[in-house]
Order: structure tokens, then C-alpha cells, then sequence
């Protein structure tokens, strides 16, 4: 019985795996949809954030942050392009298209100011990506956010707008550094047994809970995008230029380092993606509702970008290896077909 269960839910978690581009911009439609029964859940919102991100650093472990430390390049340069250079691409952005409305440029910021996604190792993993980098990224990442994100929006906001830069990091810590941490350990000290027992059966509640995040944090904004008008439009094709933005700049900034293929696509993904649903989060429980409008926005088209950042890298990995082995049969040196061994 609970085999049959297990194998249930492990194939459940392969569906919502395919379906994952759609799985938002449906959650934020539902969401609208349905304002008047989704609301009196908010609070439910941080609870299930926290059991998601506990879930997700399950595959977490010391033995990997360190060896990630031990050559920390990657994770340096991944660091300064989510936390330097794309929040001031975002604030730039902002107050180029939408001068004097200093919470939609909070919004922007926001967006840009919050870690990496989880979600990411899902994208990687799928793709043969460098997992350890991306956990490292995760881990580190997570563990900087109470510092790193009020940090931002105080430098780039400064008194513009009011921030609860104190409940924001306990906000942080409770709902992704402690669970992070627990994650972590829980795999350390089980020599790994838990990710594998638990991890698969317990993948699919990550992909449920993100869709009941964003639902109810879709419905939070209802009045917002159920009256679309001229701003709005500009919002989500400014937010749309600017995630893709993020996907861009990994793959640049991979293909001037030579990385090969399973750093490259790390990078890639990593440097586009987001915890949305963690910003959405913020910006409903701290702010004035107009904020959340960019990071919902976000929300439409990430996983979509993520899967045509997938379709890109594979798509370049095969005309590399085929330029490969027809210089080899033209006398050139061998090429070995792992795509790890490619040099994008």
C-alpha cells in the first residue's frame, strides 16, 4: 500500500514537472479568479513557504557547500550578477519607465533583490546542470536574505518608501533561513537517507504548495489585474524584458569564461530565476499592494523563459557536438559526446 502511494506520488511529480511553464501563470489566474475565497487563507501563505523551502533543502549538505567553497568563482560571479548588477537593471528600469512612482520601482527592486529560486534545482537537475553549485547558491543565498534583501531596497529606496527592514528579516528567517538550515541538517546527519526516502514521494507538495502560494498571492492583487489598463501592459513587458535579461547575462557571462555544459546551464538558470513566490510573499505582507504588481508579473513568464533557457542550451550543446565530430572525421582531435565535456 504505501509503495503504491510512493510510486504514485513520484509520478505525479514527473507530470507536474512537464507541466511546470504553465503551472504559475495558471496558479495567478486562479488566484483572480477566485479573490473572495482565497483571501481569508493569507495567513496561511509564510507556513507553506517555510514547509516548501524545508522540502526543497533536503538535497542540501555540508560536503557539497564546501567543495562548491573550495573553488568559489562561479558562486562569486553568480552572486554579484542576482545581487548587483541585475537589482540596479531592475531599479534602472523602473525609474527609466516609471519616474516618480516610487512603489513600483520598490517592486523592481524587490524582484531583483530576492534570492534564487529552489525551483532552479528542479530546472538544472532536469538539464544535467552543475546540482551542487546550484544548492551551494541556494544555501548561501537563503542564508544572506535578511541581510542582502532589506540591504538593497534600503540603498536603492532609501526614504522614498517606508521599509520594515526588522520585520522583513525576521520574516526571512522564519519563513526561509530556518527551514533551509533544518533541511540541511536533517540530510547531514542522515547520511543522506532522508533526501532519498522522503525527497521523491515528498517533490510533488513543492510544485502543490507553489501553486497555492501564488493563487492566494494572485488574489491579493485581483483588483489590480482583474481592471487591466496602459500600466499595467508597461509593467509586464518591462518585467518581461528584464527577467529575460537575467537568462541573458548567464549565458553570456558563461560563454566569456568557456564554461562546460553543466556549469553553464547552472549559471544560466541561476542567473534568471528567482523566488517569486518568497518576493510575492514580501511585498504583500510588507507593502503597499502596487509593489507585489511587478514581482506577480514575474510570475507570468519565469518558468516559461526557464524552459526556452532549456530549449536554447540543448539546442547549442547539439550543433557544438555535431561541429565537433565532423571536425574529428576531418582528422580533427576526438570529441568526447558527454555534454559535461562540452565548451559552451
Amino acid at each position: 500500500m504505501l509503495s503504491a502511494i510512493r510510486r504514485g506520488l513520484i509520478s505525479s511529480n514527473v507530470v507536474l514537472e512537464k507541466i511546470m511553464p504553465l503551472l504559475t501563470p495558471t496558479a495567478i489566474v486562479v488566484g483572480v479568479l477566485n479573490e473572495a475565497a482565497l483571501l481569508p487563507f493569507t495567513w496561511l501563505v509564510p507556513w507553506i513557504f517555510a514547509f516548501m523551502t524545508l522540502i526543497g533543502s533536503l538535497k542540501s549538505n555540508f560536503r557539497d557547500l564546501l567543495a562548491v567553497l573550495a573553488k568559489p568563482q562561479k558562486l562569486i560571479i553568480l552572486l554579484i550578477i542576482l545581487h548587483i548588477v541585475m537589482p540596479l537593471i531592475g531599479w534602472l528600469a523602473a525609474m527609466a519607465f516609471f519616474p516618480g512612482d516610487p512603489y513600483t520601482v520598490t517592486g523592481y527592486v524587490l524582484l531583483f533583490a530576492i534570492p534564487t529560486g529552489v525551483v532552479s534545482v528542479v530546472w538544472v537537475s532536469m538539464h544535467g546542470g552543475n546540482v551542487a553549485l546550484t544548492l551551494a547558491l541556494i544555501l548561501i543565498d537563503t542564508l544572506l536574505s535578511p541581510l542582502v534583501v532589506p540591504g538593497t531596497l534600503y540603498l536603492l529606496m532609501g526614504a522614498s518608501v517606508q521599509i520594515e527592514i526588522g520585520e522583513m528579516m525576521r520574516g526571512l528567517l522564519y519563513m526561509v533561513v530556518l527551514p533551509s538550515v533544518a533541511g540541511m541538517l536533517l540530510n547531514q546527519f542522515s547520511k543522506g537517507k532522508v533526501t532519498a526516502v522522503c525527497g521523491p514521494p515528498l517533490a510533488p507538495f513543492v510544485k502543490v504548495g507553489l501553486f497555492i502560494v501564488v493563487s492566494i498571492n494572485g488574489a491579493s492583487i485581483a483588483r489590480y489585474l482583474k481592471h487591466p489598463d496602459g500600466k499595467l501592459v508597461l509593467i509586464i513587458a518591462v518585467t518581461f524584458v528584464t527577467v529575460l535579461l537575467g537568462y541573458v547575462i548567464g549565458a553570456v557571462v558563461s560563454r566569456r569564461f568557456r564554461w562546460d555544459y553543466e556549469n553553464t546551464v547552472a549559471v544560466q538558470f541561476n542567473s534568471g530565476m528567482r523566488n517569486l513566490s518568497a518576493g510575492a510573499v514580501l511585498a504583500v505582507k510588507y507593502f503597499p499592494p502596487a509593489v507585489a504588481l511587478p514581482v506577480i508579473s514575474g510570475m507570468l513568464f519565469q518558468q516559461i523563459l526557464a524552459a526556452c533557457s532549456g530549449m536554447f542550451i540543448r539546442s547549442r550543446a547539439k550543433r557544438l557536438l555535431q561541429a565537433g565530430l565532423k571536425a574529428e572525421s576531418l582528422g580533427g582531435p576526438k570529441v568526447t559526446p558527454a555534454e559535461g565535456r562540452i565548451s559552451l
